[in-house]
């Protein structure tokens, strides 16, 4: 029998940071990262936001892209993510996001088994529509669900 719903990709890994410069040059310099793009403000969130590409298998020919780190650093101290930075100086990861193929699916599962979801359903930095699951009803991990981009569909 098929579950009601199905876990997606892990899309990315969230990680905190107080210096996204800093954490850029460690992704690049200490990791061996080679793609990492250019940070950008999302207001509406209260974070600064860039993505460190992971090799995938698109390697061997099939296009399968790998999974992403996203940095989150705090535009303000009204931010969220400040509140994390301020418990975890160094920063560290926020949160995990997953795939769905319809937010409004995945949305009602949830709800309808009793999680609870964290504000509206809302555009996120990938441009999908996105909502987050609260750590306690995700073994104390906040969980992203993010609507599949259409480029990895």
């Amino acid at each position: 029998m098929k579950p009601a719903f199905t876990l997606g990709r892990m899309n990315h890994l969230g990680y905190a940071v107080p210096d996204m410069d800093a954490a850029i040059a460690h992704y690049r310099d200490v990791m061996g990262a080679s793609v990492v793009t250019e940070p950008f403000d999302m207001p509406e969130q209260g974070v600064k936001v860039c993505f460190v590409h992971t090799p995938g298998n698109g390697e061997d020919g099939n296009g399968t892209a790998g999974t992403q780190v996203e940095l989150l650093s705090p535009l303000d101290g009204n931010s969220p993510v400040a509140g994390f930075i301020a418990k975890n100086p160094l920063g560290g990861q926020h949160h995990v996001c997953f795939e769905v193929p319809d937010i409004e699916e995945a949305r009602a599962y949830f709800d309808g088994i009793g999680k609870r979801i964290l504000g509206p359903t809302r555009i996120g930095a990938h441009g999908t529509p996105i909502f987050f699951v609260h750590p306690k009803d995700m073994m104390g991990m906040l969980t992203e669900i993010m609507e599949t981009p259409e480029e990895t569909h």
